[in-house]
């Protein structure tokens, strides 16, 4: 039985299907979520959420939000996502050095400009991780031992 997964930010819809599983990024740590889990609102960090769909997966970083968790359903209300085939590598690599240098040439007045430094840095990290998880269509396919359909031993990127 799949659970509905949506991600949204302001601006649009960034996911809406039908999934088995999602993997979400917490302030407590990973969240895993099946489906008939229990009704709960958690805060969501910077971070890569998963979902995983007839054992394929496909990956987005988010910029911190709220998850909205009900026995069939998951929202993601995210302050920002992007699947892993939009992320634009180069340019997230640019802004993690630019907070790097940032941070260490002190420009920092107080700190609120510090934190949002900081989480410039994590946002372009977040970014560059998930980007290294697409491979072709971004998704990745479980590989199943023979003998042994319950318990896959090793993934492989498609």
């Amino acid at each position: 039985m799949p659970i509905q997964c949506d991600i949204v930010t302001q601006e649009r819809t960034v996911f809406s299907e039908q999934v088995d599983a999602v993997n979400l990024p917490s302030p407590e740590g990973r969240m895993g979520i099946l489906p008939n889990h229990m009704v709960m609102l958690t805060a969501l960090t910077f971070g890569e959420v998963v979902v995983r769909r007839g054992g394929e997966e496909e990956y987005f970083a988010i910029g911190g939000g709220f998850a909205e968790i009900l026995p069939h359903k998951v929202t993601i209300l995210a302050d920002s996502a992007e699947h892993a085939e939009e992320i634009d590598v180069d340019r997230a690599q640019r802004a993690r050095e630019e907070a790097e240098r940032a941070m260490r040439e002190g420009v920092v007045v107080d700190s609120t400009s510090y934190a949002q430094i900081e989480a410039a840095l994590r946002r372009a990290q977040v970014r560059i991780d998930v980007s290294r998880r697409r491979s072709g269509a971004g998704r990745r396919q479980r590989i199943v031992p023979a003998g042994r359909p319950d318990r896959p031993d090793t993934e492989e990127e498609l």
